[in-house]
């Protein structure tokens, strides 16, 4: 039987245990599509992990993963953790921060998951959560655990699609939890101040750059894109 644990004031969502144990983030199948939860072990991680390109991923070269071995780096904004995760699989030692605590919940218990399995454990140790805004305590936070960031990774919200009628599920859930992301400029602006080597912004391929200092770099995928900011090389 799932056991409801927790729920956000005015959020139709609730997380609970499913079948296997593992912490969920559920709602209305037709608004939200399948529950949420943070599978570093299986699933698309595990397909990522074997076959996603190493550190010829977008993710890994924009965090300068082709020229250090094992950076250190903030994800200011870790979501549901999957770039933090691949960069920690290519020698990263990566800080999560994360704001949303039914996310936050999420990923805690998606990494302890992680630090049990064989196939993870190793690549685990290499990742530090924590919960708070990045935009607002950013310097704190990265001082509360004595790093000093190499890089950091920032990925603000997509702007929403005004013509389109369909926004993913996924995003749906992050939308009504997090916000569109407003203060995403001050998040800029706080990571520029601290980071020893570069910023690296992921953004939509087409959405205007965030609004601040103009990148001196960018590193275009199929979708989306990295603008870089670069104060020295690694």
């Amino acid at each position: 039987m799932s056991e409801s644990i927790a729920a956000e004031e005015g959020v139709a969502l609730v997380l609970r245990r499913d079948e296997q144990g593992a912490l969920v983030l559920a709602g209305n199948a037709d608004r939200y599509g399948k529950p949420l939860k943070v599978d570093f072990v299986g699933g698309r991680a595990a397909h990522r992990r074997r076959f996603g390109g190493g550190r010829g991923q977008l993710v890994a070269k924009a965090c300068g993963l082709g020229k250090a071995e094992s950076p250190q780096v903030v994800d200011a904004t870790a979501g549901l953790g999957r770039d933090a995760f691949v960069l920690a699989s290519l020698g990263a030692r990566v800080l999560m921060i994360e704001r949303v605590p039914m996310i936050f919940a999420l990923l805690e218990d998606g990494l302890a998951r992680a630090r049990l399995a064989p196939e993870t454990a190793a690549i685990a140790k290499r990742l530090q959560l924590i919960r708070g805004d990045a935009s607002r305590e950013m310097s704190e936070l990265i001082r509360s655990v004595g790093i000093e960031p190499q890089v950091i990774h920032l990925d603000p919200m997509f702007p929403h699609r005004e013509k389109s009628a369909l926004v993913k599920k996924e995003m749906r859930v992050f939308q009504e939890l997090a916000g569109s992301d407003a203060d995403a400029p001050r998040l800029l602006e706080a990571a520029l101040d601290l980071a020893t080597h570069r910023v690296a912004v992921k953004r939509p391929r087409r959405a205007p750059a965030l609004h601040g200092p103009k990148p001196q770099h960018v590193i275009e995928g199929k979708t989306s894109r990295y603008d870089l900011y670069v104060r020295r090389a690694l």
